[in-house]
């Protein structure tokens, strides 16, 4: 697989041999020129992913098993193989070739009802080694970071991809999304698991390894992004990448974890003059019981997961409007930037053995093997 798969441009974006468009807009090298042609890059070509949520399972494919009981499993589909519980097995021969939404039953009359996994299920049962970014919170990033078709978009701090894969939808084939991972080992869970759920690379996806602030304005050309999308410990150290590379009206957006590391990127925004006024919240999401007239909520819910901070990019040279404010201690001293590593943060370390192991697991999902006949 690939690490180096970049963004496909569109036939009317003629690119130069100096990094410009016809129109003058420009166009980093990543994006311009590595991209291979795709033998269905036509116009009538289905968006690539579409043939994985249509047509019968098929063999690698990953399925979501539900019991009478409402208890749900997802497994990998194996020609020969068999899904075990306390009440019986089920042969996966007898779901490979079904259509999604069958009801199939094991050797003890157990009945499952199958069905494909949807995005949220995908990211919350996929291989990871780091913390996944909830699907609550990618579905907030795409729409207040206003990620658009075509968009070019850039990321740091990939994990296990769960944003990523979103990303990947909503700037789409044309689109372009260039990913920035310090660890070798996220990368390679990051890019099994998008190419398990796209069926293969994506042709808008580049993922590089490296710092975020050295490597994006090595590689991407000034003010030619259109939105900066930060997952890390301290976004406000890179405030002079994001303002160099973002275009004016450019939005950045950034996952935080804690009270702290939001205070502190917020209030680094304000002092650096070349953003608009932050704004930042929270999502919680709390599902309902439903069963006759027995309708309350859920007695769990999935609340605080992190904050999402939200600025644009000024226009060079202008200076940002001050909102008037009652005056308040924001100055931060020692003992309050000890308070944002890692461990007192409290991210958990993750063995080298674990993230071999998820690696593996992320892989082996990209071997679905796909039926020609299915209509794209």
């Amino acid at each position: 697989m690939s690490s180096d798969t970049a963004a496909s441009t569109s036939p009317d974006d003629a690119v130069t041999a100096d990094g410009a468009t016809a129109d003058g807009v420009a166009v980093s090298p990543a994006a311009s020129t590595d991209a291979p042609a795709r033998a269905d890059a036509s116009p009538a070509a289905a968006p690539v992913g579409a043939a994985r949520r249509r047509g019968p399972f098929r063999e690698g494919e990953r399925v979501q098993l539900t019991d009478e009981r409402g208890r749900m499993n997802t497994i990998s589909l194996e020609v020969g193989g068999a899904f075990h519980t306390h009440r019986g097995f089920l042969n996966h021969d007898e779901i490979i070739g079904k259509p999604d939404g069958s009801v199939v039953v094991n050797n003890v009359g157990q009945q499952y009802q199958t069905l494909r996994p949807l995005l949220s299920d995908f990211v919350l049962s996929m291989p990871r080694g780091a913390a996944v970014v909830y699907p609550k919170d990618a579905g907030q990033i795409v729409t207040m970071a206003d990620i658009f078709p075509g968009a070019r978009v850039v990321e740091a701090g990939v994990g296990s991809g769960a944003l990523s894969i979103s990303l990947l939808r909503a700037v789409g084939d044309n689109g372009y999304l260039h990913s920035f991972e310090r660890r070798e080992e996220f990368a390679d869970i990051a890019r099994g698991n998008v190419e398990t759920i796209f069926g293969g690379p994506h042709p808008a996806w580049q993922i590089s390894i490296g710092d975020f602030q050295e490597e994006v304005v090595r590689t991407e050309e000034p003010g030619s992004v259109d939105r900066v999308v930060l997952d890390m410990l301290a976004p406000w150290e890179c405030l002079d990448a994001v303002a160099t590379v973002l275009a004016p009206g450019g939005v950045w957006i950034n996952y935080v974890a804690t009270v702290t590391q939001l205070s502190r990127t917020a209030e680094a925004i304000r002092a650096d003059g070349r953003f608009t006024a932050p704004d930042a919240w929270e999502s919680m999401v709390r599902g309902w019981h439903l069963e006759g007239l027995a309708v309350r909520p859920d007695h769990r819910m999935v609340a605080h997961t992190g904050f999402l901070l939200v600025t644009r990019r000024l226009a060079d040279g202008v200076t940002g409007i001050s909102v008037k404010r009652r005056p308040s201690k924001t100055d931060f001293n020692a003992e309050d930037v000890n308070a944002w590593t890692p461990g007192a943060v409290g991210e958990r370390a993750v063995s080298d053995k674990k993230l071999r192991r998820a690696a593996r697991d992320a892989i082996a999902g990209t071997n679905v093997k796909d039926d020609p006949d299915i209509t794209k």
